[in-house]
């Protein structure tokens, strides 16, 4: 069993609301906010596209791993993680361990409605963006449900609704640790 934990890890695929909903829900809950994806940029001084360019996606989750194990070291935070961060076991590991892990559920629909201006998506430079997500969302979906304490829909619902949601799923995870 999981102890009481402080920290929120979102997961989920690219477009879910991972970064809009983990600002509001730090900001809600007094915390911290870090996104993984942000804080590599900031690290290495480039962008995640220039990262893929030069490194190729092995050498951008070497990075994120070491990121992600950094980010999970710390107490009181809420953190989005990058929609293929949960590829690697050791990650699955760290958020599974450290902290309350939320899936943001988000259909494939949704998640081309809200990426399809974003050129900072260097998954999604194909052809077919829609056959691209639908790819990853039937690898990773299954391995997001195994890895979450709680599902949220954020598909459809508010950011608001979608913080609500998690506040409450975190607070019964947490009372049955007392």
């Amino acid at each position: 069993m999981k102890r009481y934990c402080t920290s929120i890890y979102l997961i989920g695929p690219m477009g879910a609301g991972k970064s809009t909903i983990g600002r509001l829900l730090a900001k809600t809950l007094g915390i911290s906010f870090a996104d993984s994806d942000k804080e590599i940029e900031r690290k290495t001084g480039v962008s995640i596209p220039m990262i893929f360019e030069y490194e190729g996606e092995s050498g951008f989750r070497k990075r994120e791993a070491e990121m992600i194990e950094e980010l999970t070291g710390l107490d009181d935070i809420v953190l989005a993680t990058g929609g293929g961060s949960v590829l690697l076991p050791e990650n699955r590991s760290r958020l599974r361990d450290r902290g309350f892990v939320v899936y943001l559920h988000c259909p494939v629909d949704k998640q081309l409605e809200r990426t399809h201006k974003d050129s900072n998506r260097p998954l999604l430079k194909t052809d077919n963006p829609r056959q691209r997500l639908t790819d990853l969302f039937a690898i990773r979906e299954p391995i997001y449900r195994g890895l979450a304490d709680c599902v949220v829909d954020a598909g459809q619902a508010s950011s608001r609704s979608v913080v609500r949601q998690i506040l409450k799923a975190h607070e019964r995870a947490n009372s049955r640790q007392h």
